[in-house]
């Protein structure tokens, strides 16, 4: 028995697009669409928590749209988010053209991307995940895009050993580090812990330390700075 659906909201200028996103949606009895927005600035405005508390649970979020883009879309409603009245995760919907968008909407804080043309399962997979406190990075497409977004950064934005990103992955571990390496190889806590030797619980404890200790939202953000900080290196 489904207690309560997961709540999505659409955010597309294409009407198509959120009509055929719905459909698929809709059809899963876990799931339900409960916004729609066709800009960054209409988004922001449904998913104002002053006004429209605990509105949505997963947000797909497209990039390129009319008034304001998804990339500020994300950055302003991730932080208006509070403990009291946290904010969506958000999942920015991309084309592999999109390189700089995307890696700002993760810095931004969103929980993910997904390319627009993934099969409708994985796009379902993809809001489930979100919305358990996990991040969609296991795919191996989604790998090879980080590392291709990451290989693009201007070298100026790698930072130096004094930077906080050094200084937090510095803290680590060495188990830390082992598994936050193997978080950026796509692995789930269950294969980290089969090339580990160690339970999967034992797994789900360093991941939140790590998360703790690199401040990080979740699993994606984790990853970014592992590559950008050079922990491990794209190809790798």
């Amino acid at each position: 028995m489904i207690d309560q659906p997961i709540r999505v909201g659409l955010v597309d200028d294409q009407q198509l697009v959120r009509a055929g996103f719905r459909m698929v949606i809709d059809s899963q009895p876990d799931l339900e669409v409960v916004v729609e927005a066709g800009d960054g600035t209409q988004a922001v405005r449904a998913l104002d928590p002053a006004t429209h508390p605990a509105v949505v649970d997963v947000v797909l979020m497209d990039v390129r749209m009319p008034t304001m883009d998804g990339l500020a879309a994300t950055a302003e409603i991730v932080a208006r988010g509070t403990e009291a009245s946290p904010a969506p995760r958000i999942i920015v919907l991309t084309t592999f053209d999109l390189d700089e968008y995307v890696l700002s909407a993760i810095r931004a804080g969103a929980s993910g991307f997904l390319l627009k043309d993934a099969p409708p399962e994985e796009m379902l997979a993809a809001i489930r995940t979100v919305h358990r406190g996990d991040a969609v990075i296991a795919p191996s497409s989604t790998r090879r895009l980080l590392e291709h977004l990451v290989t693009a950064l201007p070298p100026d934005q790698s930072g130096t050993s004094t930077d906080p990103a050094h200084q937090a992955v510095a803290g680590l571990t060495d188990r830390e580090r082992e598994v936050l390496v193997l978080m950026a190889r796509g692995r789930s806590n269950t294969e980290i812990g089969q090339d580990l030797f160690v339970a999967e619980a034992t797994v789900k404890t360093h991941v939140g330390r790590i998360l703790a200790k690199l401040q990080a939202r979740d699993r994606v953000q984790a990853v970014v700075v592992a590559y950008e900080t050079g922990l491990v290196r794209p190809g790798s």
